[in-house]
């Protein structure tokens, strides 16, 4: 019942998000180039298909680990909604440097190599979209005045 549940919320959260990218302007190349509403569309769907696949296909019933996994799992949670709210102020790399360094440390990781990995993850991840795909992420406190 709780992965039903879960799917659920999870499917309303993929319409609702699907919805809030197609919102975004048209791009400058028109509606065949790749824009800013393509990667937020591909993970409404994403999202969408396995919210789908818990609602249908559910494991049997489990408990919720109120325990330290369930403390673990608030944790993370509190971690991405950071993440999306310094996104903007501090920049790209500084903020996937931190959210995934800190989310890797308390999967087990060594804390150095858990923010190397972030940092090496958000140097790739923004250089793919600012050169590669041509849309550009915050720089951030990195932006050269």
């Amino acid at each position: 019942m709780n992965d039903r549940i879960f799917g659920l919320l999870m499917l309303t959260l993929a319409v609702a998000y699907g919805w809030g990218a197609q919102q975004f302007p048209e791009p400058f190349g028109g509606a065949e180039s790749i824009g800013p509403e393509t990667f937020p569309t591909v993970l409404s769907i994403v999202l969408a298909l396995s919210s789908l696949y818990l609602i249908v296909r559910p494991d049997p019933d489990q408990q919720w680990p109120w325990s330290r996994t369930g403390a673990e799992m608030v944790l993370a949670i509190v971690i991405l909604c950071l993440y999306t709210a310094l996104l903007e102020p501090l920049g790209f790399i500084v903020t996937t440097t931190a959210a995934v360094g800190t989310l890797c440390w308390r999967m087990g990781s060594k804390p150095v190599r858990a923010y190397v990995t972030g940092l090496l993850g958000g140097i790739v991840v923004f250089a793919l979209f600012n050169f590669v795909l041509e849309l550009p992420l915050p720089l951030g406190i990195l932006e050269v005045a």
